[in-house]
């Protein structure tokens, strides 16, 4: 088992990629802390990983609030005495449109759940990361990030800032033994925010649209993304620091 015994927290992770990362972590031994903001659909995977033999444990919180992200790190500490990994999962994007008829709320919005939580957690991981010799940070950000379209202006932003930050935070806290690295992945038509990236239905029109971009001619996965945590969560990944995985069957547009 390529993650046996590592203590991850995956935010977000009540459905859509975040589930399958912290399932896929699970299988692989690691004993995994399932967040999300909706309890039913986080105690469900939780419930899923414990059925299959995993180890797993739900922590709601809200990773914009600072109380919430260092409850949800200590919740890790608390059963099982250390964290080694924490996956920066939980993401939102405004709806697909002009960047000036985005609202204010919507951005700010955006930068909160997209970037605040990433400064949330390092605020919180680290010294635990620390005090335990060293860690690992895995932040999904998006192949909006190095190659934005327009329509999604504020959240490619978000996730551009997300990606240098990642890159910044790995040469500053490399020398605490604590790796910082990203995940991109390519457009899912299967996830709860689909429909606002393509700014509507997905219909066999908008799929096609999206589809015609992937020269590896499908769409990514929950597993595609989760393998790639894997790796980096993995002691195979022990000398990748600030580097970002892109899982985008080579989008080229």
């Amino acid at each position: 088992m390529r993650v046996k015994d590592k203590v991850i927290i995956v935010t977000g992770s009540g459905g859509g990629i975040g589930e399958g990362i912290a399932k896929r972590l699970a299988a692989e031994g690691a004993k995994v802390v399932v967040n999300d903001i909706q309890p039913v659909q986080g105690q469900k995977v939780t419930a899923d990983i414990v059925a299959a033999g995993g180890q797993a444990i739900f922590v709601a919180a809200d990773v914009t609030k600072s109380a919430e992200v260092q409850a949800l790190v200590q919740a890790a500490v608390q059963q099982w005495g250390r964290l080694d990994v924490m996956v920066n999962n939980a993401g939102w994007t405004h709806r697909n449109r002009p960047a000036l008829e985005v609202s204010e709320d919507e951005f700010d919005r955006c930068y909160a759940v997209n970037m605040k939580s990433i400064y949330l957690a390092t605020v919180h991981a680290v010294p635990v990361f620390r005090a335990g010799g060293g860690g690992s940070f895995i932040n999904i950000a998006s192949t909006a990030g190095v190659r934005p379209r327009p329509g999604l202006t504020w959240y490619n932003g978000s996730k551009g800032a997300v990606i240098t930050t990642s890159k910044s935070l790995a040469a500053e806290l490399g020398p605490d033994n604590i790796r910082v690295n990203c995940i991109n992945p390519v457009f899912n038509p299967d996830t709860g925010l689909s429909a606002e990236f393509a700014g509507g239905p997905v219909d066999d029109a908008r799929r096609a649209k999206f589809l015609a971009t992937i020269p590896l001619g499908r769409f990514s996965s929950a597993l595609d993304v989760a393998n790639a945590a894997l790796y980096l969560a993995s002691d195979e990944g022990a000398f990748i620091s600030g580097v970002c995985i892109e899982v985008d069957g080579a989008r080229c547009v």
